[in-house]
């Protein structure tokens, strides 16, 4: 049996490949980001794996090993040993349930593939289910995309019971069809929590847009949510962190 965690921490960031808004590349800022603010569960995107762009590095593993964290990363784009994708990092004991990739634009074959995680964290004597993604930028693409994961195959999976939380950037605002969508199923976040921080996640230096977002089932209580502006933040990718408190009923 697992302690029962005072209040967990859950963190959703757009790490942009670990370039930063200074056109550095630096794995170790990143980590250095993510572990001042003391999450217990990761959710990235953007992550490069073995690809020449980034020195051949495995971001998702480096990252996880600085953080002493598991880790499970999904190629949502394949270029032969190439991978480019998002990844869920925890402390806590874990097991990765699927796997998968998103519809994309019918008629626009070009777009970048996207995809979704999906682990059961145990916290306490609970599973949690954590489900990370990464949306595309043309507003029909996202549409259909966030339609899928409402659907059967993500959030109306049988296996897909008790707490639940969906984050990620979905490169979407609070006024997108994409939105509407997905809290039919989950509640926001930002609507829940006590606090009034900001949340605004991009641009990272002037961040004025809310496109990551945090959505959880009625089990999640959300205790505080915010996106950490700092020094470091600013200039480690071109997104801000979003991080959420939250308690389990």
């Amino acid at each position: 049996m697992h302690p029962w965690p005072p209040m967990p921490r859950i963190l959703t960031y757009n790490v942009h490949r670990c370039v930063g808004t200074d056109r550095r590349l630096d794995v170790g800022r990143v980590a250095e980001v993510i572990a001042r603010l003391a999450p217990d569960i990761v959710a990235l995107q953007e992550l490069d794996v073995g690809r020449a762009r980034t020195g051949g590095v495995d971001q998702a593993h480096e990252i996880a090993q600085r953080l002493k964290m598991t880790f499970h990363f999904h190629p949502a784009l394949r270029v032969e040993e190439e991978l480019y994708g998002d990844a869920i990092l925890t402390a806590y004991p874990e097991r990765l349930i699927r796997t998968g990739p998103l519809p994309g634009h019918p008629a626009i074959r070009q777009l970048e593939p996207r995809g979704a995680l999906w682990l059961a964290v145990r916290i306490g004597d609970q599973e949690v289910n954590v489900l990370n993604t990464h949306l595309g930028l043309v507003p029909k693409e996202q549409q259909i995309q966030a339609r899928a994961l409402a659907g059967p195959d993500w959030l109306e999976h049988p296996d897909l019971r008790g707490p639940t939380i969906l984050l990620g950037d979905f490169n979407a605002t609070a006024t997108s069809v994409v939105y509407r969508t997905l809290t039919a199923k989950l509640e926001p976040a930002r609507r829940l929590a006590p606090n009034r921080a900001p949340t605004s996640t991009f641009p990272s230096a002037l961040p004025v847009l809310r496109i990551d977002h945090i959505f959880v089932s009625p089990e999640i209580v959300v205790e505080n949510v915010t996106a950490p502006f700092e020094p470091l933040t600013r200039v480690a990718s071109d997104h801000l962190p979003l991080l959420m408190d939250f308690s389990l009923r």
